[in-house]
């Protein structure tokens, strides 16, 4: 199954590229931003902007509460935490 898991953007890396930075449950990882950008919230509006996650594109804009609901079901289920170890392994240039 693939999904989207909740993150949260913390930084723009490279504004020319649409690359951020997100954390997802205590993991950062760059992840492009081109999907949610727009003429009305531009890459420098996205920082501290609720993403949804997928091989490495923020795919979607969620408020707060939806991505806590998310992370909360998600674990419960047992996806998220299989979906964090990878991301935290690919972080530090480990391929799963």
């Amino acid at each position: 199954m693939c999904l989207g898991i909740p993150g949260q953007i913390v930084e723009i890396v490279d504004a020319g590229n649409k690359l951020a930075k997100v954390e997802i449950s205590g993991v950062r990882r760059q992840v492009n931003i081109a999907c949610i950008i727009s003429e009305d919230h531009p890459v420098e509006a996205c920082v501290g902007d609720w993403v949804l996650v997928h091989v490495g594109f923020a795919m979607s804009r969620i408020d707060a509460e939806e991505a806590r609901k998310t992370l909360e079901l998600l674990i419960e289920l047992g996806e998220a935490q299989k979906e964090i170890e990878a991301m935290s392994l690919s972080s530090k240039g480990v391929l799963t």
